[in-house]
């Protein structure tokens, strides 16, 4: 006795035990599906790329703004937006966007919100303030350029004057030495060197300061004497020059006045720049026309820059200066608790608050032709998450009832119906448990998984059940005609094929373990999980409560023998033996027509794109017939994917940026020539995009730097001090322009430098630079990337402009969501090839031993995986056909292909070796295999087609392409399975199978009896 004999006995021997063990097995497994998490994160999907860890190391070390915030697009649309009523109304829904409790609470403290209306209201309020404050500046540096010419040039006079006085005193000193000399000829001499004007006037004075000190008897009368003869002949020049310095004094403090007062006028201005919404809104609506155009005029023209710039906020397409616009951008910023960054997820709160954002923004915004779009993590989040639970509500009951309906064809049987559903909840209770205590959570993939685990447990429901029947149908043919005897036969019989199934469908499934998407690991794990828990199940805790239930109702009069679905004759079975008649008469030609159309799906196969998008996890707008679905099951409106294009090709979306990072030698004046460099690359690149100012949206520390020497003068001088050329890139002393950076503005330095201030670096060695701030480490360049360029497209232009930095000390990478959600992309296709070929290598090795264990021929294995080959290549020229891209669902198919279409090739190869043993014809053998098997599996076959069809009904368009091609596949499975397989098995035998007839069978031979279970030794012959 085999030890499948023994597991079968034991099943309906002691069925009662073993229902019970099942039971409390299922039910500690299925605790685990109450922990099971739901996750919509795309950052999930990231694999541990080099691209990857280098945009983390960016969030963790350059500020990005406010800590901890997530931001929203609010997209104001109308006929246009930039008229004074339509200005107003823009603060006004800022206003209700305040007030609400639920926005309010997620809202930053410092200008949560921000616009177009804003700033021109502010420039409204500020506009006069500003004029006396530039007129008052205008004056003051006027004033201050006198002051200090006039200084200058009194310190001057000032130095010529005592110079002149020294050299009289040193003439008076020859004169008072030697009598014999001349006054007028010393006089002269003095006037000839010095730049003061000396005329007759103050010759005379010298001449008689002469006599007085040759005719002085004391000290006192010889320093009178001096006296005159030096101050005394410059008197007049030295009371001109001490009113000079009176009036200086003056100015002097006129100056310090007009300083008093331009910081006045200042902190004013500054106190109007923050003034309240309603301040706003009493300004914007006080104003003129004149008085309007020229506010709107001064914030959205050429020459608007810094924080008083509009066009940041207006549609890519604007024409600076411009009059009307028919869409304007509000940008409104939450709090979060450390979520929100680029692709990552947001609390709650966030999400309440963008819903109730979208809520008011539809009902205050009215008129023809107006709408208001809110775009933001959280509302995108929960669409996402809606679509997921939308789905499921759909695609689960419909699955549920075509399953139904198809075991009502093919049972005929309410109490069948209803253990095969039992099978499946319990299938699914197995599989969700098991995601519970894995602390696996559920994402937008998992919605196929119930569908998949439907389809493959009705699989082996149809093949135990038919089995069943067909041996009590045969009148124990093989053994015992009773439920519990025919149990035990069948489950014989298809247990090897079972076992053989679950085997190499778990392979094709693990083979997703290559892959390095997290979530497509997760899957492959889960689905295998989930087919061994319906061989379990539907191998073990069905037949059990299949035998009990039929002898109670037996023991009560009720017959429970059934017919085989696809026996008996009839249109079924005629149609299920065209593959044996084929391969009586023309096998080569089958097998021939098969290799070319397989060869063509190949060629299809090179050309199917991948598609990593977040359009992708994004759902359309429902159609109008899902409005005429029940309550539970109608799903909301979906209005994101139309958002997010309109966004996409008018405005700079926060989310879509590529970044470079640039690590090492960061001080040496050549890294900033090369970041110069490459910020005009990325300037002209095609996938930057171009603001209605015409420049990039760019980020780095050049434009950093530049900015903030615009606005500061300190910083000026030193930025101006190390640009010894004048490309106002600096040249020396990179590390002091850097220090006094951080210095001067340290939130603005630190969102483009990353600086180490002591303490352990980045390698995990101590850190002190105390002298000059910091060690610096990296920087980084941010160019805002259109939202309609291509993933691929980025990726090829950033890492082209970061090759170009790379070298002479420095590491440059390219990173940023949108690269690195193109490596996800291209590692797509990278799972398709690497599990596919793993999964046919190990499929065919496993298929090629346990052949030759259980029929003493290796070879049958690999004849019965061909057929499923050929299925791989048509369902990718199907794809290509169909214009179907590999997504992280479709990119799955090549393996779900081989895993899933090889159980039908086993079920047909292990009954029709089966039947080979009992009856010694080929040709009975393949028709009892077509007619009996094949009914089974064309059973096995519309429903899982039915349950994978009904995806999509989807909401979410990846289910929709997975539902198709899903379907197809096990199509595809079972064409091959019947139609070429009998071929490759009459070929096979022919040259390497036993030694049988090929004989035609006799005509009471043909009809299909018992099931392929039972004993060799119990073939009966019928020559």
């Amino acid at each position: 006795m085999s030890w499948l004999d023994t597991v079968s006995e034991t099943i309906t021997d002691y069925s009662r035990p073993v229902i019970a063990v099942m039971l409390v097995l299922t039910l500690v497994v299925g605790a685990g599906a109450g922990m099971v998490d739901q996750s919509s994160n795309l950052d999930a999907f990231q694999s541990d790329s080099e691209e990857a860890q280098k945009l983390e190391y960016i969030e963790g070390n350059f500020s990005t703004g406010q800590e901890n915030t997530s931001a929203a697009q609010v997209i104001l649309r109308g006929e246009n937006v930039l008229t004074q009523e339509s200005m107003v109304e823009n603060l006004r829904l800022q206003q209700s966007f305040r007030e609400n409790g639920t926005i309010e609470r997620t809202l930053v403290d410092e200008q949560p919100t921000v616009g177009v209306a804003n700033l021109v209201a502010i420039s409204s309020l500020t506009g006069e303030q500003q004029r006396e404050l530039e007129a008052t500046a205008a004056e003051f540096e006027e004033l201050n350029a006198t002051v200090r010419t006039e200084r200058t040039a009194l310190e001057r006079r000032s130095a010529e004057l005592n110079a002149t006085r020294q050299e009289l005193r040193t003439a008076l000193e020859t004169l008072q030495e030697d009598p014999s000399a001349s006054p007028r000829v010393q006089f002269e001499a003095v006037d000839e060197n010095s730049s003061v004007d000396l005329g007759e006037t103050q010759y005379a004075t010298f001449n008689e300061s002469t006599r007085l000190l040759r005719n002085a008897e004391n000290e006192s009368g010889i320093e009178a004497a001096y006296q005159r003869g030096t101050q005394g002949v410059l008197a007049d020049e030295y009371e001109a020059l001490d009113q000079r310095s009176t009036d200086l004094e003056s100015q002097a403090e006129r100056l310090e006045e007009l300083g008093a007062q331009l910081e006045a006028q200042r902190a004013g201005l500054e106190n109007a720049s923050t003034a309240t919404l309603q301040e706003q809104i009493d300004a914007l609506e006080s104003m003129n026309a004149t008085e309007y155009e020229r506010a709107r005029s001064s914030v959205l023209s050429e020459n608007s820059s810094g924080e008083m710039s509009g066009l940041s906020f207006m549609p890519t397409s604007y024409d600076p200066g411009s009059t009307s616009a028919n869409a304007t951008m509000l940008l409104v910023t939450h709090q979060t608790d450390g979520g929100g960054g680029q692709g990552g997820t947001v609390s709650d709160a966030v999400v309440d608050a963008q819903l109730a954002m979208q809520s008011i923004a539809n009902e205050d915004v009215e008129g023809d032709g107006s709408a208001a779009i809110v775009f933001g993590g959280g509302i995108m989040g929960e669409e996402i998450e809606n679509s997921m639970g939308d789905s499921i509500a759909i695609v689960g009951p419909l699955a549920l009832l075509f399953v139904v309906v198809a075991l009502l064809v093919a049972y005929r049987d309410l109490l069948d119906i209803f253990l095969g559903l039992v099978g499946i909840g319990a299938v699914l209770l197995w599989t969700f448990g098991f995601m519970g205590w894995a602390g696996i959570d559920f994402n937008q993939m998992f919605i196929a998984v119930p569908v998949l685990l439907i389809g493959l447990s009705i699989d082996y429901a149809i093949h135990i059940f038919m089995r069943h029947r067909e041996q009590r149908q045969a009148g124990g043919a093989y053994g015992a005609d009773d439920t519990r005897g025919s149990m035990r036969v069948a489950l014989a019989g298809v247990g090897v094929a079972l076992v053989l199934v679950t085997a190499t469908t778990a392979i094709g499934f693990l083979s997703n373990l290559t892959s390095p998407i997290p979530p497509i690991q997760e899957f492959g794990i889960v689905s295998a999980v989930g087919i061994a828990a319906a061989l379990l199940v539907f191998g073990v805790l069905i037949p059990a409560l299949k035998v009990e239930l039929d002898e109670l109702l037996e023991s009560r009069g009720i017959d429970r023998k059934k017919r085989a679905f696809g026996t008996g004759g009839g249109r079924f079975s005629q149609l299920l033996s065209i593959g044996s008649t084929a391969a009586r008469r023309m096998p080569l030609a089958i097998i021939l027509v098969a290799v070319l159309v397989s060869a063509g799906g190949a060629y299809g196969a090179t050309q199917v794109d991948t598609s990593f998008n977040q359009e992708d996890f994004i759902a359309e707008d429902p159609p109008e017939w899902t409005s005429n679905l029940p309550g539970p099951m109608e799903p909301g409106d979906y209005s994101m994917k139309e958002n997010l294009e309109f966004v996409n090709q008018n405005f700079a979306r926060e989310d879509s940026q590529a970044q470079i990072l640039v690590e090492g030698n960061v001080t040496d004046p050549e890294t900033l020539q090369r970041l110069s460099e490459a910020e005009r690359e990325a300037a002209e690149s095609d996938v930057a995009i171009t603001l209605s100012s015409g420049e990039a949206d760019i980020q780095s520390p050049l434009g950093t730097m530049r900015q903030v020497a615009a606005e500061n003068e300190s910083f000026n001088a030193t930025f101006t001090a190390a640009d010894t050329d004048g490309d106002r890139v600096p040249d020396r002393n990179v590390e002091q322009v850097y220090d006094d950076l951080f210095a001067t503005a340290p939130d603005e330095a630190g969102s483009v430098i990353h600086r180490v201030d002591g303490g352990e670096g980045s390698d995990g060695s101590t850190v002190d630079d105390s002298s000059t701030g910091g060690d610096y480490e990296a920087v980084r360049m941010v160019v805002s990337t259109s939202g309609t360029a291509s993933m691929s497209d980025v990726t090829t232009e950033m890492r082209a402009i970061a090759d170009g930095i790379d070298g002479n000390g420095l590491e440059a990478t390219a990173t940023g969501q949108t690269i690195t959600f193109d490596i996800v992309q291209g590692q797509l296709m990278d799972t398709v090839i690497e599990s596919l070929l793993i999964t046919l290598v190990a499929v065919f090795a496993f298929l090629m031993v346990a052949y030759r264990i259980t029929k003493g021929s290796a070879t049958l294995g690999a004849v019965t995986l061909l057929p499923v080959v050929f299925s791989v290549s048509w369902i990718l020229g199907t794809m290509y056909l169909l214009e179907i891209p590999f997504n992280v669902m479709t990119g799955m198919i090549t393996s779900l292909t081989v895993g899933l279409g090889v159980a039908y090739s086993i079920h047909m190869s292990e009954r029709y070796s089966l039947e080979l043993e009992r009856t010694g014809s080929v040709w009975e053998a393949m028709s009892r295999t077509t007619t009996g098997t094949g009914g089974a599996l064309l059973g096995s076959a519309a429903t899982t087609v039915g349950g994978f069809g009904v995806l999509v009904f989807a909401i979410l368009p990846p289910l929709q392409q997975f539902g198709i091609i899903t379907g197809l596949t096990i199509v595809y499975a079972f064409l091959a399975s019947v139609l070429v397989l009998p071929s490759l098995l009459v070929v096979w035998t022919k040259y390497l199978g036993p030694d049988v007839s090929f004989d035609a069978a006799s005509a009471g031979s043909t009809a299909t009896t018992a099931s392929d279970g039972g004993r060799p030794e119990d073939r009966r012959t019928e020559d």
